[in-house]
């Protein structure tokens, strides 16, 4: 496996636009690691697969894999996939714009992280961390976690994931309103660009026209972007659209009201085209400052206002689509919670809160076999209430459903202070178990007697009147070698014992006295 360990690898630390190719490629490795049995591996996969489809737009169908992945890496108790995980829910919480939550799992994706987890992959964590610090104005702290991030891109001679780090850091500098830091980082970019060899793609022109238009220098913001319009650098076509319109808005600061226009139109195009609807209204919003620039306010006036519908608009949908994110996210913890709460529900007795029968048979040989190999003694006992048919009968059933609450917390409340890792379970009707791990049966029989004594002098008469409530038990211990099943008839003979010795008493075996 590690070949596909390897693959995995790549495809997570890749910055690439080939999302088909990445979704190829993930849904292979997820079925090859699924016939090896390597569970770990395909989950990887399987995150990779969302990754690209939310890169790919759907964000709500990522969200729900990311959770479900989470909480099998919790169930399998896997740091390293528990990171992943993190890392794309810190993500997918920063669409959200909750940045508060983005930040707590970017946090948690880079504490559980593997020691040998890849130099490449801890600083895409790094980055995302630092990323997630400066939107919440924790600036310094983003510094620092860039600082280490570039380090380890310089460590593993990573140009490309350096320039990557510093445009990041440049831009949360910018938006921080630390402009001469940014410029300052924008110096080291050029640095990093010139030693791959190339010029600066248009992602990272914007950020640094971004700044020089903030600094006020518009000649400078124009020619950084001019030269990369027409050319073959790679890009996505968002990002070309973005960086015509920062284009537009440095030719309007410069005066050069024409030239504007026809970045600004070409940005309208492509945003038309691709169906950019945020660049579509933030093209509206420069039109109207474009008009007013030439003097034509009236016109900027109708197309403000056409901006602040469209941005109305914008605003809806994209609040209608973080919510239906937010409801499957939802959705997908609750119906995990569902699961456990009914799986629990499962296993108690509606009645009286206790263990069923169906937890001891889960349980009970489980304890057995701890105390088989731990070399320590266990004791079970049987509790049946005396007389209890004619509760019922003489009452009420509602009376008899009373008492059985009131044993059975009696009952848990003595065996807490006996075992802690005990438990008590109604098997069914008026008979109860009593489990204590640790306890031998002639050290239990004097416990026993005490819950046998808390039952029979409890203050019955407001519930059952004249009638008396008492139980009688029967237990015995584990001797290292035996079956759940023996031990139950054994305990059922001492009960037995119990009631043919006229009731109200505990009875265990005569070894143990």
């Amino acid at each position: 496996m590690p070949e596909l360990a390897r693959l995995l690898d790549d495809l997570e630390t890749y910055q690439g636009r080939d999302i088909e190719a990445n979704l190829a490629s993930a849904a292979a490795i997820e079925r090859a690691a699924g016939e090896c049995g390597e569970t770990i591996l395909q989950l990887r996969a399987r995150l990779v697969q969302a990754d690209m489809a939310q890169r790919n737009g759907d964000r709500s169908g990522a969200a729900q894999v990311f959770l479900e992945v989470h909480r099998q890496a919790r169930d399998l108790a896997s740091p390293a996939l528990l990171a992943r995980s993190h890392f794309h829910l810190a993500l997918i919480y920063n669409y959200l714009g909750d940045h508060a939550a983005s930040l707590e799992n970017a946090i948690s994706a880079v504490e559980v992280l593997d020691e040998h987890a890849s130099p490449g992959l801890r600083l895409m964590y790094l980055n995302r961390l630092a990323n997630s610090l400066g939107d919440v104005g924790m600036i310094d702290a983003a510094r620092e976690r860039y600082l280490q991030a570039e380090q380890l891109a310089i460590a593993i001679n990573d140009l490309t994931r350096r320039l990557l780090v510093l445009n990041n850091r440049a831009y949360t500098e910018f938006q921080a309103g630390e402009l001469a830091a940014a410029a300052t980082v924008v110096e080291r970019m050029r640095v990093v660009a010139a030693a791959l060899g190339r010029e600066f793609l248009i992602i990272e022109r914007d950020t640094v026209a971004s700044i020089q238009l903030g600094l006020g220098e518009y000649a400078a913001a124009e020619q950084t972007l001019l030269s990369v319009l027409d050319s073959p650098l790679w890009y996505e076509v968002h990002d070309l659209a973005e960086a015509t319109l920062t284009l537009a808005r440095a030719q309007r600061c410069l005066g050069a009201l024409d030239r504007a226009q026809q970045s600004l139109d070409r940005s309208r195009t492509l945003g038309e085209e691709r169906e950019l609807t945020g660049i579509r209204v933030a093209v509206m919003a420069e039109q109207a400052e474009l008009y007013a620039a030439a003097g034509a306010f009236e016109q900027a006036f109708f197309e403000y206002k056409r901006y602040d519908a469209a941005r109305e608009q914008l605003r809806s949908a994209q609040q209608e689509a973080r919510a239906h994110t937010r409801q499957v996210m939802f959705e997908t913890a609750q119906a995990r919670n569902d699961a456990e709460r009914y799986r629990e529900q499962a296993l108690r007795d509606p009645l009286t809160g206790l263990r069923n029968r169906r937890y001891v048979d889960d349980h009970l040989p489980v304890a057995v076999a701890l105390a088989a190999e731990t070399r320590s003694p266990l004791t079970i006992a049987v509790v049946d209430i005396d007389h209890f048919k004619r509760i019922n009968d003489t009452l009420s059933h509602e009376a008899g459903d009373e008492v059985l609450v009131a044993v059975a917390q009696l009952l848990r409340a003595v065996q807490q202070t006996v075992s802690d890792t005990g438990f008590v379970a109604r098997m069914g009707g008026e008979e109860f178990l009593v489990v204590l791990p640790g306890i031998g049966a002639a050290q239990a029989a004097d416990r026993l007697e005490e819950l046998r004594k808390v039952v029979d002098v409890h203050p019955w008469r407001p519930v059952t009147g004249d009638l008396p409530v008492t139980v009688s038990v029967g237990a015995t211990s584990t001797q290292g070698h035996d079956a759940p099943a023996a031990l139950l008839a054994e305990a059922d003979r001492m009960l037995y014992a119990a009631k043919d010795a006229g009731r109200n008493r505990v009875i265990v075996p005569p070894s143990a006295g």
